[in-house]
């Protein structure tokens, strides 16, 4: 059954058409958005929806009937609203005020309060988490407190449909993920059809089923968040610079604004050797700016921004069932902030180390090796080995002074594997356990970072030019860092 159905519909305000030739179906049970950026038409086809607002030529249909067909009273008992900026004009405690939205269902002039308006009333004051302050005077409330309070008016018509606009106004951030949860729940398990205007394109991608976008009164898209929520859509309808993500926990666009700073793309500044500092216990890399990182650190692995690297030294007896906070630990003892820190360990001296810049004509990088191999591993046969840790690990940074693209980030990592492979069959590593030749140990770790300044590098396979530059330099590093552990620390 189709909810709303909007035909060809001109409008606005005065006789002055502020929507063009609109045409849109929702269904039952849908969270459909509205999105645009202001001026676009979004509140006034809100408002020809909810019966408020006449509209100059076109149809609206709720259900198979035409909505100039409705009374009122009869719209009410369909229909919810709750707009952007609702009002009262007497001093209601919170509870009278949600009552009168049960005027919609109301008969006859003599109109009695039944067990069953009391237990509607109870019902969305508790979901909306008013119910505390019931007893309340309504002017006494925040903003946010308001808007809760006239969102479970609109929830006690028992509507059909609900139409919002931008119901998260106001709210802090707890309780807009409180009221986007519920309501998308009850289009879910009641089947009620919301209709809602938003101001925030990543709330929008992440509730809705559909989202409808307007530019000027007409509609630019209409379909599901992943076609609406493109970059070049965005960008051309909102008139700023962002750039599209995905969600990390669900199948969802995420969209990041670009201040102007980040798109100057300038800036001679680099990461180089000197910027390295070996002590006994640690290596420490600090760098002048932040760096856009790709790492399996202890701390700070994933994707982040950081500035502080640190490879610590442990013995090989090392053992720590929280390593992850034992570590940030001995960053703070060195005065060093954690949160801006990828960690990792090793049980290779530090002397042991191996790093180098690598320089192209418009872009260079750093690459930072440390390197045991008594925990060498053939991935091949890695089945046959117990689950046992055993010290020897290859730790690899590699910095680049240039800009990376998503895919180079991960196509770096690949790269930077096939030459850590080469430079242990170079030198004819052996897995202890099978006799075959290693392919890495099982705990090695690498970062990837940039300084996301200067030359684009859009891809990094092994013949492009950051590719030839990255397999170069982890090859040369970790075969130079293996040769030095072996010749000072044959068991690691």
């Amino acid at each position: 059954m189709t909810s709303i159905k909007v035909e060809n519909l001109f409008g606005g305000y005065s006789g002055e058409p502020v929507l063009t030739d609109v045409s849109f179906t929702v269904e039952q049970g849908e969270f459909f958005g509205i999105l645009g950026p202001n001026g676009s038409g979004k509140t006034t086809l809100l408002k020809m929806i909810s019966g408020v607002l006449p509209f100059l030529k076109g149809s609206i249909f709720v259900g198979d009937r035409s909505i100039q067909s409705f009374s009122a009273k009869e719209l009410a008992q369909v229909i919810a609203v709750l707009s952007q900026h609702s009002s009262q004009a007497f001093s209601y405690t919170v509870k009278e005020t949600v009552e009168l939205g049960r005027y919609a269902h109301k008969k006859g002039l003599f109109q009695t309060w039944s067990q069953k308006d009391e237990e509607v009333v109870q019902e969305v004051m508790q979901w909306t988490g008013i119910e505390k302050f019931q007893e309340q005077s309504l002017e006494f409330l925040s903003g946010g407190e308001k808007q809760r309070v006239f969102l479970a008016q609109a929830l006690a018509q028992e509507p059909e449909i609900l139409l919002l606009d931008e119901p998260t106004n106001h709210l802090d951030l707890s309780y807009q993920k409180d009221l986007l949860d519920l309501l998308h729940k009850w289009t879910r398990e009641k089947g009620l059809t919301i209709i809602s205007i938003f101001h925030d394109i990543n709330l929008a991608g992440l509730y809705c089923d559909r989202i409808l976008l307007l530019e000027d009164g007409k509609v630019i898209k209409n379909d599901t968040p992943k076609e609406v929520l493109t970059e070049n859509t965005i960008q051309q309808v909102f008139k700023t610079k962002i750039e599209m993500h995905q969600h990390p926990k669900v199948p969802a666009p995420l969209m990041v604004l670009l201040p102007d700073d980040a798109l100057e793309n300038g800036g001679t500044e680099e990461v180089t050797e000197d910027h390295i500092g070996v002590f006994d216990d640690y290596i420490l890399l600090q760098s002048p700016m932040m760096l856009k990182t790709m790492s399996s650190g202890v701390i700070g692995s994933g994707i982040g921004w950081y500035n502080t690297f640190i490879n610590r030294y442990v013995d090989k007896s090392y053992h720590s069932r929280n390593y992850r906070e034992e570590l940030k630990r001995f960053v703070v003892e060195k005065g060093l902030d954690p949160s801006n820190t990828v960690g990792m360990m090793t049980a290779v001296k530090m002397e042991n180390v191996q790093y180098k810049q690598y320089r192209d004509k418009d872009f260079s990088i750093l690459v930072v090796v440390t390197a045991g191999v008594g925990n060498a591993v053939d991935v091949s046969r890695s089945v046959e080995h117990p689950f046992v840790y055993r010290p020897g690990t290859i730790n690899t940074w590699i910095i680049v002074n240039g800009r990376l693209s998503e895919e180079a980030f991960i196509q770096s990592i690949i790269t930077a594997t096939e030459a850590k492979v080469k430079a242990l069959a170079e030198l004819q590593i052996p897995d202890q356990e099978t006799g075959t030749i290693a392919t890495g140990t099982s705990t090695d770790s690498i970062l990837i970072a940039a300084t996301q300044k200067g030359k684009y590098q859009e891809f990094a396979g092994t013949i492009t030019p950051l590719g030839k530059l990255i397999g170069k330099g982890v090859y040369e590093c970790t075969l130079e860092a293996i040769q030095k552990s072996l010749k000072r620390s044959p068991d690691l």
